[in-house]
């Protein structure tokens, strides 16, 4: 019902109906189109359903961007205010209010790009007949946290090109004697552990709640269709949480995308602060 991956019931002879959750296989869908010719990591470039829906999310992005500025006018109109209130949302609330005016401005392009980004392809996991994220699977959150990571260095060199990785490794007030222990965890911390779970923490938000969107409606489908009786009472509640999860998982994909983009500020901010 919610989607095409969850298919309820495996009736075999002499036994009723069979109730079937979510399966982590939905994650890696059957190729739609395959290119012999293209051949990565030992295998054929192919395009899954997971695929198109992320050209749809980029599609849409670009569509609504440029309706909302192609004509803009002093007095905007309703789509161009919009459009406006999602882009200040950003400058002020992130760039800005992290980096000041100066370095907001310069890396405001690419914190944009990276939240709205990751909203669009979140919010596919509540839309019918998409029904999964595009960031449910580890290329898109990795390849943005690969960026993050670069954004992050290249802005501590910029700033100190002599000073960042001595400033970042050895920080300042510590022991010589510590260094030993202290350098160590900071490589791992700084520049291991922030890709690391700036990829984790989207995959798994989203994986988690497709599984969790699947399974309250695949009951909903299992009690009210294949059971029916008074287990249709069950649906009812199966239903209910499903709806209210509908809105929580909004209100994830609205988060996630905040909390990356913000993590990112954060980083450029710690890189290009005065001791770096």
């Amino acid at each position: 019902m919610f989607t095409q991956t969850a298919t309820l019931i495996a009736t075999s002879a002499g036994e009723g109906p069979e109730f079937h959750g979510p399966s982590i296989d939905e994650f890696f869908p059957e190729a739609i189109f395959t290119f012999p010719g293209l051949v990565l990591f030992g295998e054929p470039l192919s395009i899954t359903r997971i695929h198109l829906i992320q050209f749809l999310a980029v599609i849409a992005i670009v569509l609504i961007f440029w309706l909302g500025t192609r004509r803009m006018t002093v007095v905007p109109g309703r789509f161009q205010s919009l459009v406006e209130m999602g882009l200040d949302f950003v400058r002020v609330n992130v760039a800005e209010d992290l980096l000041g005016k100066k370095d907001g401005q310069r890396f405001l392009p690419i914190l944009t790009t990276i939240f709205f980004m990751v909203l669009f392809m979140n919010i596919t996991g509540i839309i019918p007949f998409l029904n999964i994220a595009g960031t449910s699977i580890i290329a898109v959150p990795l390849l943005l946290a690969v960026i993050s990571y670069v954004t992050f260095i290249y802005a501590g060199l910029k700033k100190s090109p002599k000073n960042f990785f001595k400033n970042a490794l050895f920080p300042s007030g510590v022991p010589p004697f510590l260094y030993i222990i202290v350098t160590p965890l900071e490589f791992i911390s700084t520049f291991i552990v922030r890709p690391v779970t700036l990829t984790l923490r989207l995959l798994m938000n989203m994986i988690v709640g497709h599984l969790m969107l699947v399974l309250f409606f695949a009951a909903t489908q299992f009690f009210l269709l294949d059971l029916g009786g008074w287990w249709s009472a069950l649906a009812a509640g199966s239903l209910a949480f499903g709806l209210a999860f509908t809105l929580f998982e909004i209100l994830v994909a609205v988060l996630q995308a905040y909390v990356f983009t913000i993590l990112t500020a954060v980083y450029i901010q710690l890189a290009v602060a005065e001791e770096h």
